[in-house]
């Protein structure tokens, strides 16, 4: 064979950040959101799915500086015409689109609306541990018409705690403030670049107290950066803590702004009071960088898995975010997992073992020809029980059938020879005579 005629083979690599799994650990994946999900709905969430992509237009109306982290998309031989039109974009969040489709829909939905949505979304970052190009997130968020109650404020957070509790990943601490506190401050004290100040505490714990001393002094708030940073540094477990804390800060803070922020995060705390000790922690230096937040804003911590640094839960409370699509005022409260970051932390720093390859319970032998309709019927019967049953399909020596079992990490394998079936348990090697209707599992 000439050079010219040899086939051109791809080899085939992986694209950074868009990760993918072999069958063993997509399982343990699966059974990780099956828990997420079961949480969710446990508290009346409905299911959701949107699109992949959104219009440009509306994702640029979240206000956040993304443009660098968007994916665009257009066809590859696309028409001249086609870029003047307006463009699709794989959406960054679940928010954006969860607050068009309010607005889309927003005759046929029963408010307040409580959905949850678990899907992949897509961010131009560079690859590390624990952040993707492409990732599932987990979001719960509730949305009413006019107004809605603190109280759901507290059944987010405790949502989320419950739903981390349930992957059994160790000790979860919900950090929790309120954006109301420190613009209150700053209303006091008439700063006008509330934006530069918040974002520079939401850089506290990353860059530490002088460089955000530096950023601060940079601002309106050139003066006040000592006072500001000691509201910042409050963490306290309790509501009675958080008043005695913030009572040293100044002498008479009279914003109205302020006032409703204390009242809110302490009615949050004591509304999760009935959580672990280690559980909640009021800590100020949360202010989450986006535009969009106007009161209570959440960050978990794993503290078992020092590994993951930073946030794996994150959310907080929106005025009216979905009014950017629809003239009515629809404030809402939302938390997002960020699941594909945790995962993959778990995942490399061994915490989590991946699952058997098959999803079967049970392995069902041919042991030769003559047998394969006996060996189909017990399938089915098994099956119709509620058993995960695979099927072998040629003929074949049975040991190497066992083996193919074992391989795949399947806990039985099903015997239907002519004189009557028999089960092998392949981890304790035991053999029994079985009825395809009437024989159980095990509990493992």
């Amino acid at each position: 064979m000439s050079k010219k005629d040899k086939k051109q083979i791809y080899k085939p690599r992986p694209i950074s950040g868009f990760p993918e799994w072999l069958p063993e650990v997509r399982a343990v994946e699966q059974k990780m959101l099956d828990k997420i999900r079961a949480v969710y709905e446990r508290y009346g969430y409905c299911n959701i799915e949107t699109p992949s992509v959104e219009e440009l237009e509306v994702i640029a109306a979240k206000g956040e500086d993304v443009d660098k982290e968007i994916y665009v998309l257009e066809r590859l031989q696309a028409e001249p015409d086609d870029k003047k039109s307006a463009r699709l974009a794989l959406h960054f969040d679940q928010t954006v689109p969860f607050a068009r489709y309010v607005a889309q829909h927003f005759s046929d939905l029963t408010f307040p609306f409580k959905r949850y949505q678990m899907q992949k979304v897509w961010r131009g970052e560079r690859p590390q541990m624990g952040r993707m190009r492409e990732f599932y997130q987990c979001d719960i968020d509730v949305i009413n018409v006019d107004s809605l109650p603190i109280s759901f404020d507290a059944e987010v957070a405790a949502i989320c705690y419950e739903a981390l509790e349930a992957l059994e990943i160790g000790k979860v601490q919900l950090r929790i403030s309120n954006r109301k506190i420190l613009l209150g401050l700053l209303e006091d004290l008439s700063i006008q670049d509330s934006t530069e100040v918040l974002r520079a505490i939401d850089k506290l714990e990353k860059i530490g107290v002088e460089e955000v001393r530096k950023l601060l002094e940079k601002t309106d708030a050139k003066g006040f950066e000592d006072l500001i940073i000691k509201l910042s540094q409050i963490k306290v477990r309790s509501s009675k803590e958080l008043k005695e804390n913030l009572d040293t800060i100044k002498e008479e803070i009279t914003a109205q702004t302020y006032i409703e922020g204390i009242e809110e995060l302490q009615f949050v705390l004591n509304q999760l009071s009935h959580l672990p000790e280690h559980a909640v922690v009021a800590d100020l230096s949360i202010v989450r960088g986006l535009d969009y937040y106007t009161g209570t804003v959440y960050e978990t911590q794993l503290l078992d898995v020092p590994e993951f640094t930073g946030s794996v839960c994150s959310g907080g409370r929106y005025d009216d975010l979905a009014g950017n699509y629809i003239n009515k005022k629809l404030p809402g409260v939302g938390i997002s997992i960020g699941f594909s970051r945790l995962f993959d932390v778990l995942r490399q720093t061994g915490k989590i073992q991946p699952s058997a390859k098959s999803p079967a319970h049970v392995f069902m032998i041919l042991p030769e020809e003559e047998t394969r309709q006996r060996a189909a019927e017990t399938a089915r019967i098994l099956r119709q029980r509620g058993y995960n049953v695979e099927q072998h399909h040629a003929p074949q020596k049975i040991n190497k059938q066992l083996s193919q079992a074992e391989k795949k990490g399947i806990a039985y394998v099903w015997l239907p020879f002519a004189d009557g079936h028999k089960v092998k348990n392949l981890q304790t090697g035991e053999q029994v005579d079985a009825d395809p209707n009437s024989w159980e599992m095990d509990d493992e």
